[in-house]
């Protein structure tokens, strides 16, 4: 009994050392589960190891706080406070601190020129709406003279007498092939002038001169960029009306390369198999309309460009359309008539009328250069205009301008608004 007595005296004082211990580190609670683990035997000793496999299950998110955390059984010694304070683990910092922390860093001037990843990563895969208007193919293809000629070798072009209201460009028949022009300067009567003498060795000239007097902003543009299709040079190139207009509705919604590739096969049909295509002419309107659509359409036209190239030879060998006409009508007037033929929209007459024939007030509203161009000279934010137009609800077609506002801006820049 004594030996028992001694044994149990000796347990109660290491409890109430470790007690005194603890007291200031460990809650009440922690020391009382101390001691029944003590006096519990081997039945508490049980219960506190699975307490240790509860514990070492649970993840560190769920992990009781460090004030809170129980002492090892099997170590009964007492320990000073020093030894129990620096046994704690350390104190996690609150996320939500670390996370407003590193908001401020960011906002550091330190950090303010990093460029982050995020907003490259939303530029590359941005959708790219396709333009309003179609690509500037168009206007190479309608452009092009009727024929190829060495600068070198050819003779100095003619002075022709300029029309500000008319075609300026000589135009070739596309079935006698016979060039129909403005009279040449030494042609023009001396009893009856025209009421504006300008040839077109000098119209470019008296053209910029004018836009840079109504808008000296003008200025370093124009002598940036020279005007070579309204030089003498350009205005002494010949073209065919019917093959500038063919050739523009092929090139509608296609690349350079496709165009050409698919000009070049419709050419051919026309011509002897296997010959060179360097000899190769254009057909005839009257070639074309007796050819059946399936056999244009093997060159790599879709079916409404075949039946659109069809529909314009039938016009010119019905004679709705004429050469002459082209030469002499008001631009309202061509305006009026082109516009009913199929595959020919507002914007292709407008490029015809300005490009292959040469007139010199035509303005095209819907052209997204010229708005662009309009827009940066009224000191606009055009990629600022851009994104806005782009990123609208719906998508479809959009503006940097109004088609009314830019009508009256360029009202000024008359009769010289090509």
């Amino acid at each position: 009994m004594s030996t028992m007595s001694t044994r149990r005296s000796a347990r109660l004082s290491a409890l109430s050392l470790v007690t005194e211990n603890l007291s200031e580190t460990v809650p009440t609670s922690s020391v009382a589960k101390g001691a029944k683990a003590i006096h519990g035997g081997s039945q508490a000793g049980s219960k506190v190891k699975m307490s240790r496999k509860r514990k070492t299950e649970l993840p560190e998110a769920t992990a009781p706080p460090a004030s809170t955390k129980l002492p090892k059984p099997k170590k009964t010694k007492a320990i000073s406070p020093e030894e129990s304070e620096s046994s704690l683990p350390a104190i996690i910092p609150n996320p939500k601190k670390r996370k407003a922390a590193s908001k401020e860093s960011c906002d550091s001037p330190s950090t303010e020129n990093a460029k982050p990843s995020t907003p490259k990563k939303r530029s590359a895969t941005s959708i790219r709406l396709p333009p309003v208007t179609p690509t500037p193919t168009v206007i190479t293809s309608m452009s092009s003279p009727y024929r190829d000629i060495d600068d070198s070798l050819h003779p100095p072009p003619v002075d022709r007498l300029a029309v500000l209201n008319g075609t300026n460009a000589p135009l070739v028949t596309p079935e006698t092939h016979r060039l129909l022009a403005n009279k040449s300067m030494d042609e023009v009567s001396p009893s009856k002038p025209p009421a504006v003498k300008i040839s077109t060795s000098d119209i470019l000239d008296k053209a910029l001169e004018h836009l840079i007097k109504v808008e000296p902003k003008l200025k370093p543009i124009i002598e940036k960029h020279p005007c070579r299709i309204f030089s003498a040079e350009g205005l002494a190139e010949e073209i065919e009306p019917f093959r500038a207009l063919v050739s523009g509705i092929i090139s509608q919604q296609v690349s350079g390369a496709a165009a050409k590739s698919i000009k070049a096969k419709f050419v051919a049909l026309f011509n002897p198999p296997d010959s060179d295509p360097s000899t190769h002419t254009f057909p005839t309107p009257s070639a074309i309309v007796a050819t059946d659509l399936a056999r244009l359409r093997t060159a790599g036209l879709s079916q409404r460009k075949a039946e659109y190239i069809s529909g314009l030879a039938l016009k010119f060998t019905d004679g709705e359309l004429t050469t002459q006409f082209l030469l002499s009508a008001s631009y309202e007037e061509v305006f009026a008539s082109l516009i009913q033929v199929r595959g020919l929209g507002k914007w292709s007459v407008e490029m015809f009328a300005c490009f292959a024939l040469k007139r010199l007030d035509v303005f095209s509203t819907g052209d997204l250069g010229v708005q662009r161009g309009m827009a940066a000279l009224l000191g606009k934010d055009v990629e600022k205009l851009k994104k806005a137009g782009k990123g609208a609800k719906g998508g479809g077609k959009w503006k940097y301008m109004g088609e009314k506002e830019m009508e009256e801006m360029a009202e000024k820049f008359s009769p010289y608004r090509f």
